[in-house]
């Protein structure tokens, strides 16, 4: 029995950046051998075991065989017999299929005795991303592996034999086998990477994008403004807006609510072209079908609804009174989740920073509309209620003298300098 350091920890290790997870690969055990080790099975569909110490995972040396379409039609084979070298060659690209013996991995990796069968170290050292053998293509989710991999090696290129293998298993329908859970997952980690654009760009490029996420693809071709857009082309403001939301370390809510603030750009009618009237309900009706069908969490729907549906008025803020602010802030549901209206600032931040030679404006509408909710958010509503109640008032008009209180309080308020109005169509 020999086990094996193999993967992202290796890969990391080989760049100088910090370390991934350490995944382990066991040759020529049984499982009932690693049980008698004291490792716990907690595989389901493959011998994987959890070390009785570190809890790390090691997984049996095994191969694969495609039995059907998608992610899940695999038979998988893990005997004694399979070799380390079968083992690395069913992994997705060369830079992954890389180990190194355990007793030369602790405490630090000695990179001096490497098992590279597939020249994974020659890619890293081309930066180059490519897929390990033909059975690249028996597994789907890899389409979206390579493309969030781009996403986080941005000066990585894609080997043209793996981009035409991409298109390739697109145009063969593969993609479209693939199951909700795994592609909200990589999407959800490509977002996170440090040039979020690159994954959709690849995916765009293979054809993918426009069966996972065709709200999204169609955005490449639409004009908007010059004046107000440099970039002019819709998809490429998009890719704008979702690298400044990874240069501002945005959460996952906001690079989400990002992705899909503008996707009723995409339906506009020619003939009012380059303008998008009305595009911000129709990106909520859109945002709604893409969390559906990707069985995107509940919260960053919510986020992604107020951002889509409000990004025009948060923009224009800067022209609102004090009545118009506290609608505004009402309809964000500002006052019962602060938290998540500073998300949206955020992301509208992202959308109006999100422009050719605009990446540097500033944005004081985001500390403008804090401002007035803290204002707002000082009035005591309870005192106010109390003394309607006192007064007869009932039901809406209570309602109705906390908001008069609120639009009272944002008016008084010191306002900040106004910068440059940021506009949407």
């Amino acid at each position: 029995m020999q086990t094996y350091l193999v993967g992202g920890a290796i890969r990391d290790a080989l760049l100088g950046r910090p370390g991934s997870d350490r995944d382990w690969v066991v040759v020529g055990a049984t499982p009932e051998e690693m049980a008698a080790q004291g490792y716990l099975p907690v595989g389901r569909d493959f011998p994987v075991f959890l070390h009785p110490v570190t809890r790390e995972e090691y997984a049996l040396a095994r191969t694969e065989r495609k039995s059907a379409p998608g992610y899940r039609g695999f038979v998988l084979h893990a005997s004694p017999e399979v070799t380390l070298e079968q083992d690395l060659a069913r992994r997705d690209l060369t830079v992954n299929a890389i180990a190194l013996p355990a007793d030369r991995a602790e405490p630090t990796p000695d990179l001096g005795h490497l098992v590279d069968p597939f020249h994974g170290r020659q890619d890293l050292q081309h930066k180059v991303l490519r897929h390990v053998t033909d059975a690249f293509r028996e597994d789907p989710v890899r389409i979206l592996r390579v493309a969030r991999f781009a996403a986080r090696f941005a000066d990585f290129s894609i080997a043209p034999e793996t981009l035409a293998l991409m298109r390739e298993m697109v145009a063969a329908g593969e993609a479209d086998a693939l199951v909700p859970e795994r592609v909200w997952q990589e999407l959800a980690r490509g977002l996170m990477e440090a040039r979020p654009s690159r994954m959709f760009e690849l995916l765009r490029e293979c054809g993918a994008l426009a069966v996972l996420l065709p709200e999204v693809d169609r955005l490449w071709g639409i004009p908007q403004p010059e004046a107000h857009h440099p970039e002019v082309d819709t998809g490429r403001h998009l890719m704008l807006v979702l690298d400044m939301a990874a240069r501002l370390d945005a959460p996952l809510p906001v690079r989400f609510a990002c992705l899909v603030h503008d996707l009723g750009k995409g339906t506009t009618p020619a003939e009012v072209l380059p303008r998008h009237i009305g595009h911000e309900q129709r990106s909520v009706d859109l945002l709604r079908a893409v969390c559906e069908r990707w069985r995107v969490p509940v919260e960053l729907r919510e986020l992604a609804e107020v951002v889509a549906r409000e990004h025009g008025n948060i923009h224009r803020s800067a022209g609102l009174g004090a009545q118009a602010l506290v609608r505004l802030l009402e309809r964000c549901d500002a006052f019962r989740k602060p938290g998540r209206f500073e998300q949206a600032l955020l992301a509208c931040e992202c959308d109006a920073r999100g422009r050719l030679g605009m990446d540097e404006r500033p944005y004081p509408e985001r500390e403008r509309l804090l401002a007035a909710l803290a204002a707002a958010q000082s009035v005591q509503t309870e005192a106010i209620a109390r003394e309607a109640q006192q007064a007869g008032a009932t039901g809406p008009r209570i309602g109705e003298a906390i908001a008069r209180a609120r639009v009272a309080a944002v008016a008084a308020m010191q306002p900040p300098s106004v910068g440059i109005e940021t506009k949407t169509d």
